[in-house]
């Protein structure tokens, strides 16, 4: 199954731009700009589905060629498989509808400096990343209902706390990807039932037991938003400015799995 015969829908905003320059290559490019403005260049299959009706799960095996416009792009990028669970609580633009979820992937994300993507202290929590993440069966609307109360813990001090706890509901495997990223690499990401397989030209750079449940949605994406949860209990989240266009290519992105029948 080549990227052609995917289904993937463009998401933009913020002037985000989503164009094919090539056979198989896609360019995901966003504008330079303030931090005033979110934006944001995205392919997804999941678009208007609910997290049940996702299209992969295990065995899966993905590989593609992919390179990006600087090794220091403000905000994040990558791509992989999640679930989407951050969709209802931080309102993307063009975000579909759907109660907050812990999240659970197996992907490659670049998180820019004033990022930091790690509940555990001992792994990295920015730079150029091959990451998983699998948590703890937990119905999403005691996120809601729980929010005014959480949001009044989300104090310094308090906070570690609740950081602390987070750790013992979502388990996560991370490792620093080596190389230049502007420069054209190979990654390919396998995921099996008990565990996955995320590697760079042909070499496994992550081998892991921490595997998400399933199913999830395929996503490419590069966006100017930045998030940090950090050891000593601040929460910050917003944009980030760029004073050049930033973009990923993507090219000879293959699937090798059976798309899930969706859950009744």
């Amino acid at each position: 199954m080549t990227m052609k015969e995917l289904i993937l829908k463009p998401r933009t905003s913020g002037g985000g731009r989503v164009s094919q320059v090539g056979v198989d290559t896609w360019r995901l490019e966003t504008p330079a700009g303030s931090k005033d403005q979110f934006r944001l260049a995205q392919m997804d299959d999941y678009s208007g589905l609910s997290r049940r009706a996702f299209l992969w799960q295990p065995p899966f095996r993905i590989s593609l060629q992919a390179r990006a416009s600087s090794r220091e792009i403000p905000g994040t990028w990558g791509f992989g498989l999640w679930n989407d669970p951050f969709s209802a609580s931080l309102g993307l633009g063009g975000a579909d509808r759907r109660l907050p979820a812990l999240p659970e992937a197996v992907w490659f994300f670049f998180a820019s400096p004033k990022n930091y993507l790690s509940f555990r202290d001992d792994l990295p929590a920015q730079g150029f990343l091959a990451a998983t993440f699998r948590s703890l069966p937990f119905w999403p609307g005691l996120m809601v209902l729980g929010s005014p109360f959480l949001i009044g813990l989300l104090l310094p001090g308090v906070n570690r706390l609740v950081r602390a706890a987070a750790r013992k509901l979502v388990k996560q495997d991370t490792v620093l990807v080596n190389g230049d990223p502007t420069e054209w690499h190979t990654y390919s990401l396998e995921w099996e039932e008990k565990s996955a397989q995320l590697g760079v030209d042909g070499q496994v750079i992550l081998d892991t037991i921490v595997t998400p449940h399933r199913p999830l949605g395929l996503v490419l994406w590069v966006d100017n938003q930045y998030a940090a949860w950090t050891p000593d209990g601040r929460l910050r989240l917003g944009n980030q400015a760029n004073v050049e266009p930033a973009w990923i290519e993507i090219k000879f992105l293959v699937i090798v799995q059976k798309l899930v029948t969706p859950c009744k």
